[in-house]
């Protein structure tokens, strides 16, 4: 009996719904993920976002499904690193000797601590007029650095602070302080006359434990991104990135992209950045890794050193864990409190997180909403798809991440966004006005996930027609087409990207 395409779409979103509801009793502590019937073939519209790895599936837990096309095996391994990546890390000594190592420094217990559901994170939440935060800054961090390089080119920290600044501490070590945020309201309005106001953040910091910071300090707030399809795009050739910046080169107008070269610590080599929201990360394994380190003080062995200062001296000083068979702990030196495999398999479980299938497609408004976002040159840095090579993990059984055809709506190259964008800091070849051109898949799923629409960098916009209207520099032009779109086009355009 012929089964129609409708009728094959409306199971598969049965069977989602009803996969996410087990997995959100279960916590992802049984093996028995289901697979997800992918959408049949063609896919003119882009639907399915990650080829053959696409789930279809909204809600709460619309980024935490796996690939729909991993092996049982896959699976498996795809639990194992979930465990790690959502469960909370704890000081040493500890008798959880896999577990600890947790700071001296972090902002958060978990990896899972910033990204909420495998989400995007927020701001804090304003609690009074002198800019203080209700809630501790988590998914929000602050880099810093001063004029200068490191040995690899990459940005100089500051010298009582590092490289990121962090609000928590473990006992016996004072944190390094607070951040302070206000908002300055810049109000403007559409060509129809339609008012509209932004909302400009100014970040501080206060309560400084260590004394005062170096007065040339650069700092740049950092939004934890949602995670979904890291590895499909780990997996796009580099040739391809390389090839948008050409295209642009030759094209007439003011998109002018630019690949970023970075330094990658597992490989031990200068790479094409794609991560990071100045591509100033290679591959998941170094975000990875860096992030243990940064943003929970767990130290790997690429990045086996404590970032606690010479002016640190209670960080210094606070015991350090060690996993593996020894379960030796040692006062104050560097110890590899995350292992290799164990690492891997949280590096797995992000490369592996499956990006949910399109909604709507079929909408008029939301294809509508396709044309203007084309018109308005803004699929020129959001290029809209690919066909992957190969993955992060060439030995998977099932090749899941390999010749897929992707729609993730980037370029992975930076861009000039303006100066009302600037944090003016440079970041290996990012200047001050770059910004990378970030994915859009899954944009309209973040308010299900995570419970809010704020976007960009460092979440200021609070949703689509804001995250646009803060656009300046190269999409200045792009901008001006948006102002000048009736209110009906603004929503189509909206729309369109929500649905993605």
């Amino acid at each position: 009996m012929q089964i129609s395409r409708a009728k094959r779409r409306q199971r598969a979103v049965r069977l989602a719904a009803a996969s996410t509801a087990i997995v959100a009793l279960a916590g992802f502590g049984s093996l028995g993920i289901p697979s997800l019937t992918a959408a049949p073939q063609p896919d003119p519209q882009g639907e399915k976002t990650g080829g053959e790895t696409t789930i279809f599936a909204t809600g709460r837990n619309a980024f935490s499904f796996p690939a729909a096309n991993l092996t049982d095996e896959e699976r498996t391994r795809f639990v194992i690193g979930n465990s790690f990546f959502r469960r909370n890390w704890v000081e040493a000594p500890a008798s959880t000797k896999a577990r600890d190592g947790l700071g001296p420094h972090f902002i958060a217990r978990s990896c899972g601590g910033c990204h909420v559901q495998d989400g995007r994170g927020e701001p804090p939440a304003i609690f009074n007029r002198l800019g203080e935060t209700k809630d501790p800054t988590v998914a929000l961090l602050i880099r810093l650095s001063i004029p200068g390089k490191d040995a690899h080119g990459g940005p100089k920290p500051e010298p009582v602070y590092g490289d990121q600044f962090n609000n928590a501490a473990i006992q016996g070590v004072n944190p390094e302080g607070r951040v302070t945020l206000r908002y300055e309201t810049i109000k403007g309005q559409f060509a129809d006359g339609t008012p509209y106001t932004l909302q400009k953040p100014v970040y501080g910091f206060a309560d400084l434990s260590y004394g005062p910071m170096h007065p040339a300090v650069m700092s740049s707030p950092r939004i934890a991104p949602q995670i979904i399809g890291v590895g499909l795009l780990e997996a796009i050739a580099e040739a391809d990135i390389l090839a948008n910046v050409a295209d642009q080169a030759a094209a007439p107008g003011p998109i002018k992209g630019q690949a970023n070269k970075v330094w990658d610590a597992p490989s031990g080599s200068m790479m094409t950045g794609r991560f990071g929201w100045k591509a100033n990360v290679a591959t998941i394994a170094h975000q990875t890794g860096g992030a243990f380190l940064g943003d929970m003080g767990i130290t790997s062995r690429h990045f086996a050193h404590e970032t606690c200062t010479p002016a640190q001296k209670d960080c210094l000083a606070a015991p350090s864990g060690k996993s593996g068979k020894e379960g030796a702990r040692v006062q104050g030196q560097p110890a590899v409190e995350i292992d290799d495999k164990t690492l891997a398999d949280v590096i797995f479980y992000q490369a592996t997180l499956a990006p949910p299938a399109r909604r709507n497609v079929n909408d008029v408004q939301v294809q509508r909403g396709q044309a203007l976002f084309a018109q308005a040159q803004c699929a020129t840095c959001h290029r809209p798809s690919y066909v992957t090579k190969e993955g992060p993990f060439p030995t998977l059984t099932s090749k899941a991440l390999n010749g897929q055809r992707i729609w993730p709506y980037t370029d992975l190259l930076l861009h000039d966004m303006g100066e009302r964008l600037a944090d003016n800091r440079p970041d290996f070849g990012a200047n001050g006005r770059q910004w990378k051109t970030p994915a859009l898949w899954g944009t309209g799923l973040i308010k299900d996930v995570n419970g809010h629409t704020r976007l960009l960098h460092d979440g200021r916009a609070r949703g689509v027609l804001e995250a646009v209207l803060w656009h300046g520099g190269e999409a200045e032009a792009g901008k001006d087409q948006v102002l000048k779109m009736k209110k009906a086009d603004r929503d189509a355009l909206v729309k369109f990207v929500e649905s993605l």
